[in-house]
């Protein structure tokens, strides 16, 4: 399936490297002193469904951004992309944003490679100092969805640091499954779903490519092959 690693597959580490990757680390911490509205992980599994359905929506974005319809945007439609959804990144802060979310490194964005690029997106414009500062997207529902994850991942960085640690994650399962045995295994589980490159920490865009599959993206993946 197009944009998920294969075993032979090497993600881009977590540590930042990029101008984009340090700047994507400051403003979540920003946003984690302000605090989230999670109460628990089981609240956060609550939402699946309805954020199910806002991936879903986005999917008739993607093809209408996806001019040849070959199953990818490249980097000339994703800035006619941000063009028409009034996105105000400039072109350096495009082809970065590109960069990294392209982890096939094929020239193409996929589609669940397309939600995480509008993900962060969505985190990036919240910069007070940035030029493109509370632009628009032109896509309320799903900036509500993105809300939630930039929530999410807040709920699990319990101390505050732009990323998330094996201990933070099983912390937070264990909470919502007390007495069950398999909750450790359940929460090493979906941290290794995260964790790419092994260093023991989990940044937002590891998160939300592990999230994307949680949720039943591969799902709405195959169906759009399914409709080809």
């Amino acid at each position: 399936m197009g944009g998920i690693l294969g075993k032979g597959d090497s993600p881009k580490a977590s540590l930042p490297e990029t101008k984009l990757e340090a700047k994507i680390l400051e403003t979540m911490r920003r946003r984690e002193s302000e605090g989230c509205s999670m109460k628990s992980f089981n609240s956060i599994i609550l939402k699946f469904p309805k954020i199910d359905e806002s991936f879903r929506k986005c999917k008739a974005i993607f093809e209408r951004f996806d001019e040849d319809g070959n199953g990818s945007i490249d980097p000339q439609e994703l800035t006619r992309c941000f063009r028409k959804l009034e996105i105000n990144f400039t072109d350096e802060e495009v082809k970065d944003l590109f960069d990294a979310c392209d982890i096939n490194d094929d020239m193409g964005i996929k589609f669940n490679e397309f939600i995480v690029l509008l993900c962060l997106v969505y985190l990036l414009k919240e910069d007070p100092s940035a030029l493109h500062a509370k632009s628009r997207m032109g896509i309320p529902d799903l900036e509500a969805t993105f809300e939630t994850l930039v929530d999410t991942f807040v709920f699990l960085d319990q101390n505050k640091d732009g990323y998330v640690s094996k201990n933070e994650m099983v912390a937070a399962i264990n909470e919502t499954t007390k007495g069950e045995r398999s909750s450790g295994r359940i929460a090493m589980k979906r941290f290794e779903e995260m964790d790419w490159d092994k260093n023991g920490m989990v940044n937002f865009k590891e998160f939300l490519f592990a999230f994307t599959r949680w949720v039943g993206m591969e799902d709405i993946e195959d169906e759009g092959e399914e409709n080809v």
